[in-house]
């Protein structure tokens, strides 16, 4: 009998069991559930990712990266991008407590997998033509730097020449401080080159998304034809504990919300994400037929 057993055990048949404390925990991964920071809920990531990143109890609208925002928004591989192999530089040899500017920049690219916090590029959306600029609050915050306003104001340059509209999504922390001035002329900059394109008689759109703040609030992103958010989406200059602290007043409850901006008449419209699409197309549809395809605007 133990010598059948032996041989049994070989074909590994009746292979006695390890104890059940042995045994090893069976994987979970971290990411299977994902807690809605709105309302609470435990939601299955995958369908959060099904419904846009939106959850389907409260509607927050989950912050996407530029590469979910541009499969999001556009036409399947219609996009295309531009200036791929433009990178930020360390001008001003920037150190803080928290090490150089040119570790911080490799490291972040490292765990990103983009070289800049923004992306730009060539796209169809509902069918039309469209210049792409969508910032990544991953890459340090999306913060605005010399080579995130050179990108920005060549796709402006290229739509200008291709009379395709612009397209801007923004989400951003403001300007870089490891470039310093650099950083701050790109609100200029930026700005200036939009000029041109209106007097091109070509569109800008701007899409704000949460958070939204800082040069970037300031500059290009507010000077569009259209300026549309999304819901709860925080839109500002200086955060509200900063204004609170300077002018020890209080706020008014929901102070720079996207919901606050359209009573007071900063910006166009809210979007929720799953018509924001279609709702692109169309606006692109109104302009294609009021804006002459040459000639300045009146």
């Amino acid at each position: 009998m133990p010598a059948m057993r032996e041989f049994l055990g070989r074909r590994g048949k009746f292979r006695p069991q390890p104890p059940a404390d042995s045994r090893e925990a069976p994987h979970i991964p971290d990411d299977l559930w994902t807690k809605c920071p709105s309302c609470g809920d435990l939601i299955y990531t995958k369908e959060l990712d099904r419904t846009n990143r939106v959850c389907p109890k409260c509607h927050h609208h989950f912050r996407l990266r530029a590469r979910q925002r541009i499969e999001s928004l556009t036409d399947p591989d219609s996009f295309v991008e531009w200036d791929v192999d433009v990178r930020p530089q360390d001008p001003l040899d920037f150190v803080d407590g928290s090490g150089g500017y040119a570790d911080k920049l490799a490291q972040t690219a490292k765990r990103t997998g983009e070289n800049e916090s923004l992306v730009t590029g060539e796209a169809l959306i509902e069918g039309r033509p469209v210049a792409l600029a969508v910032a990544d609050f991953d890459f340090l915050g999306a913060s605005m730097g010399s080579v995130f306003g050179e990108k920005l104001v060549r796709a402006i340059e290229r739509a200008a020449e291709r009379r395709i509209p612009v397209l801007t999504v923004s989400a951003s922390g403001g300007a870089r401080m490891h470039e310093g001035l650099l950083s701050l002329m790109q609100m200029a900059k930026t700005v200036a080159a939009l000029n041109r394109l209106g007097h091109a008689g070509v569109p800008h759109i701007a899409l704000l998304t949460d958070p939204c703040y800082g040069g970037v609030t300031a500059s290009y992103a507010t000077v569009a034809d259209i300026i549309i958010a999304e819901p709860k989406a925080l839109i500002g200059f200086a955060g509200p504990r900063v204004i609170e602290q300077i002018t020890k007043q209080k706020l008014p409850e929901g102070f720079q919300t996207a919901e606050f901006l359209l009573d007071h008449g900063m910006i166009d419209a809210i979007v929720p994400r799953d018509v924001l699409r279609e709702t692109l197309g169309r606006l692109f549809v109104l302009y294609s037929k009021a804006v002459p395809r040459s000639g300045a605007r009146t």
